[in-house]
């Protein structure tokens, strides 16, 4: 069995959404014992999204059972150079638990470009994935939506599925098509979103 690390470090200096603070990563040393102090927001590096984070009365990541945060996930390439991923791309998302986009954005991580230009599913391609019965989708890329898209059309149509979102994630480049896929979220309450660790085994 191998084993993919798909997360991105958090650092103070990572890039995070536009308009948000960097996350502080205060070192502290007590009585000769070391601690973090950290602060940072929700959606910070490779994260999750739960309903919560668009919609007041939609499930918050704390609900959500221990099973629902791993699975069997297909991974999808789309061809470089796309800008909207439309349905028939996506057909091999059916029967599997989560897919994974391979955009290849994940490249310019740590650059300007990483923040615009990105694809994003068009509003068909993610009706299509919300009556799959997913139990989450991952991209490669900042955001599920074009950054500054503060209605958030796509976030609507997939988390009101009831799937979770998971972003910024690492590393895709060096899976097959068909992997065990996890990504686990800290349990705190009002949950509307978290980083995680996420990886994927094959």
């Amino acid at each position: 069995m191998r084993y993919i690390d798909l997360t991105h470090t958090i650092t103070e200096s990572m890039p995070v959404y536009p308009g948000t603070e960097k996350p502080l990563l205060e070192k502290l040393e007590i009585d000769g014992y070391r601690e973090t102090l950290f602060h940072m927001f929700s959606h910070t590096g490779t994260h999750m999204d739960a309903p919560y984070h668009v919609f007041r009365d939609g499930r918050k990541l704390e609900d959500y059972s221990i099973e629902e945060f791993t699975g069997k996930a297909a991974v999808i390439d789309i061809p470089r150079g796309t800008r909207t991923i439309e349905p028939d791309m996506l057909t091999p998302a059916e029967g599997f638990g989560f897919i994974l986009l391979r955009t290849g954005w994940g490249e310019k991580w740590g650059r300007d470009e990483y923040f615009s230009g990105f694809p994003v599913l068009s509003l068909k391609a993610a009706e299509y994935l919300a009556g799959l019965g997913l139990k989450g989708i991952g991209f490669d890329c900042i955001s599920a939506d074009e950054v500054g898209m503060n209605e958030l059309p796509v976030h609507r149509i997939l988390l009101g599925s009831g799937m979770l979102i998971i972003e910024n994630l690492a590393c895709l480049e060096m899976l097959p098509a068909e992997v065990d896929f996890t990504a686990l979220p800290l349990k705190y309450t009002d949950s509307d979103g978290c980083s995680v660790r996420a990886f994927a085994s094959y």
